[in-house]
């Protein structure tokens, strides 16, 4: 287990229904152990994500000296409801867009906030940016 993670939640620890969305920053952060690292662990037995959004993680790790099979694992140990990027998914992601436009929200954000507005839950991000959207989803920075 690489030394930088600050925790593993197991299987036994998690609910069923997921009551926030996590985006690929939140993740990272827990990752890490950077300042907010606290609030995303105690929502993680209970959040879901993109599937948008972990590919922007997996990416992310690939950047450090960790091997496929570390990252996989990495990813795995977090137990994160992933719920993948559809047709349905890819086109409300899409109709956020003008809403968005001059934000800087790319589209691994817009996955992220479309996937929490479709199942009505708060969304932590360390995207400050994201409080100024005005999207019918409540953003909860985690720093």
């Amino acid at each position: 287990m690489p030394s930088w993670r600050i925790g593993v939640l197991k299987r036994s620890e998690k609910t069923p229904m997921a009551e926030s969305v996590l985006d690929a920053s939140a993740i990272i952060a827990f990752l890490m152990g950077e300042a907010g690292a606290e609030k995303v662990a105690s929502a993680m037995a209970r959040s879901a994500t993109s599937s948008v959004n972990l590919s922007e993680v997996a990416a992310w790790l690939s950047r450090g000296s960790l091997d496929e099979e570390e990252i996989r694992e990495t990813i795995d140990e977090l137990e994160l409801e992933v719920s993948s990027f559809d047709k349905e998914a890819a086109f409300s992601a899409g109709m956020l867009w003008r809403s968005m436009r001059g934000h800087g929200i790319s589209l691994g954000d817009r996955a992220c906030l479309s996937l929490a507005k479709h199942l009505a839950l708060p969304v932590l991000t360390a995207d400050r940016n994201w409080t100024k959207l005005d999207i019918g989803v409540e953003i909860r920075l985690i720093r």
